[in-house]
């Protein structure tokens, strides 16, 4: 008999946990503020005592969470992976021997790095090498997301919903699972998944032309030269007494010319003198209002903008915007970039496709390209402190290189100690970033940098809150719905249902919020059948990771939506079957390794 919420607490933790999920899903508030606003809520109505309340910023699933981006940072930067990354470029006669280098390397890296990290380490190499095989982008970039997505199914620090699961089985069952439990399943999975993409599933991916970043953007449409003449207003004052004259107009300068040579850095107070030539980034509607406020005129010799921007030290530079990056919902206004960073936001692309409105108000979404401009020394400092992601290999150096194999060493030595299970993950990846920041080889700042805070007070916010769904006996109610549901069915079968269930769910939600929810509704419901509940565990591991129907399901999938020229449609196109395919997969294996 369906059994339905019996208590004041089971129905208002219940509203509470519904009501998170339904504004997540809708995409108006960031998923950090929901959980956090979530869990304030379920403090004063008392089903979360305030004594614990924020016991799950010191849980062992956010402190490993938040140490393996630590550790996954400095490895990227350590340039000990460039090797890798060199060695996809004979891969590229074909599209299938394309993809299978870029989506192989990008789940060899996921397996032991934040995947999200990896897939920016890859994305430029997949852009670039498909410009050189005159290869649309976008058949690149899905697979290589979803590859990135696979290999973090293979070890217990490839994924968040992994570390969440395992350390949810300790808490409950006393144990957590180890470092290459997981590896049996999720190794399967991921290698089919990895040959069904590079055989089959880049073919099922739109070729569009405008998947590559470099053929996003015209400079002509963007950038105008413009001279001082005698009689302009702005003559003898200064750049900035400039930009208050044009305050009106949707205009920046970006670049000067004197005599024929461009000055190496825009200095604001420079003294504009006739015969000047200034390079103005405005659309093409704003470059009339430009010259009537000023009293320049156009240029007689131009379309050499880009020969311009870059000359001397100048550098343009396509950036991508990832999710949970600070510059996510601020305009480029707000911003300021060229006061705080040096930095000039030539133009943007959306959705695959060139933006001609009024950059300075637009407010920047997960997946936007910016066509920078700025000094070579500045660009890659610039680029770090706003957390964009660079796009193409332009010889920027990013960091770390001395002593990389040392970093690589420790992350090992790291490794090999928590697979044994003498010592728990966090205790040793906790120890391996002591070791090298005492030994000079990750910068403080860098530690803090490294770590994705929406994603730590997700997980902060919401274990109180699972822990309030167990103690109130909500998690047994729905239980008591699935079991209802599924009365008569054999336990294989219940088991497919939850993992169909989790994997559906990631696909709009985020994943670690759903490995939280759905972990504990696992563990009940194989007690309640009397069956092995590693199993079912695995199957929400394998699930929350799975997302592949949407942009929005997993980071990685935000992040390819602009540079890959996507569709919000284009995605289940190939997630689909793939989705189907994992679940084909993993459940055989799952009663094979972990039996009922």
């Amino acid at each position: 008999m369906l059994s339905l919420p019996t208590s004041y607490d089971q129905v208002a933790i219940l509203a509470i946990v519904i009501g998170f999920f339904a504004l997540l899903a809708w995409g108006r508030f960031r998923y950090d503020l929901l959980a956090f606003a979530t869990l304030i809520i379920t403090v004063v109505l008392g089903l979360v005592p305030a004594t614990e309340a924020f016991m799950g910023f010191g849980h062992p699933a956010t402190i490993t969470v938040a140490l393996v981006l630590i550790l996954s940072r400095a490895l990227a930067e350590s340039g000990a992976i460039d090797p890798l990354t060199r060695a996809i470029s004979p891969l590229t006669g074909h599209t299938s021997t394309h993809v299978a280098g870029l989506a192989g390397s990008g789940a060899l890296l996921s397996g032991f790095m934040n995947n999200v990290g990896a897939l920016g380490l890859l994305m430029p190499v997949a852009l670039q090498s498909a410009l050189k095989a005159k290869r649309p982008g976008s058949l690149l970039l899905m697979p290589l997301s979803f590859g990135c997505i696979l290999g973090g199914l293979v070890t217990l620090i490839g994924t968040p919903p992994n570390i969440i699961v395992a350390s949810i089985r300790a808490d409950v069952l006393g144990e957590s699972f180890q470092m290459f439990d997981y590896t049996p399943v999720g190794g399967a999975v991921a290698l089919v998944g990895l040959v069904f993409l590079a055989v089959v599933g880049w073919r099922l991916v739109p070729a569009r032309q405008n998947g590559s970043a470099e053929q996003l953007f015209d400079l002509g449409d963007y950038v105008t030269e413009v001279q001082v003449v005698e009689g302009s207003k702005a003559v003898d004052g200064t750049i900035t007494e400039l930009t208050e004259l044009t305050k009106d107009v949707d205009a920046e300068v970006v670049g000067l010319l004197r005599q024929g040579r461009r000055l190496p850095r825009l200095q604001r107070r420079e003294v504009l003198q006739i015969g000047d030539l200034l390079l103005i980034e405005a659309a093409a509607s704003e470059i009339e209002k430009f010259v009537k406020a000023t009293g320049f005129k156009l240029a007689e010799d131009r379309g050499k903008a880009e020969e311009l921007l870059r000359s001397g030290e100048g550098e343009i530079l396509e950036a991508a915007v990832p999710p949970d990056c600070p510059v996510v919902g601020r305009s480029l206004g707000q911003l300021r970039l060229s006061a705080r960073h040096n930095l000039v936001a030539i133009g943007l692309a959306r959705q695959g496709k060139p933006y001609h409105g009024r950059l300075r108000d637009l407010r920047l979404q997960a997946g936007d390209i910016l066509l920078l401009h700025g000094e070579r020394d500045h660009l890659a400092e610039g680029l770090k402190t706003l957390g964009l992601l660079p796009l193409a290999e332009r010889g920027l150096s990013y960091g770390l290189r001395d002593g990389a194999w040392w970093i690589v060493g420790c992350f090992a030595a790291a490794i090999a100690i928590a697979s044994t299970g003498v010592l728990p993950a966090a205790v040793t990846f906790g120890g391996a970033i002591a070791v090298l920041v005492f030994g000079g080889l990750l910068p403080l700042r860098q530690v803090y940098a490294a770590i994705d805070w929406p994603v730590i007070v997700l997980l902060g916010a919401l274990i109180p809150v699972g822990s309030a769904l167990q103690t109130t006996g909500a998690t047994d109610t729905i239980v008591d719905g699935i079991q209802w549901m599924t009365q008569g069915w054999p336990a294989a079968a219940v088991l497919t249902l939850i993992l169909v269930v989790t994997m559906t769910v990631s696909d709009v939600l985020n994943n670690a919020a759903t490995a939280v929810i759905m972990a504990p509704i696992s563990l009940i419901l194989a007690d309640r059948m009397a069956v092995n509940p590693d199993a079912f565990l695995m199957a929400v591991a394998v699930g929350a990771s799975c997302a592949f129907l949407t942009p929005i399901g997993h980071q990685n999938n935000a992040l390819i939506l602009g540079p890959g020229g996507y569709r919000f449609g284009d995605y289940w196109r190939l997630g689909l079957p793939l989705e189907i395919l994992v679940v084909g997969v993993a459940v055989p294996m799952i009663l094979l390794v972990w039996p009922l």
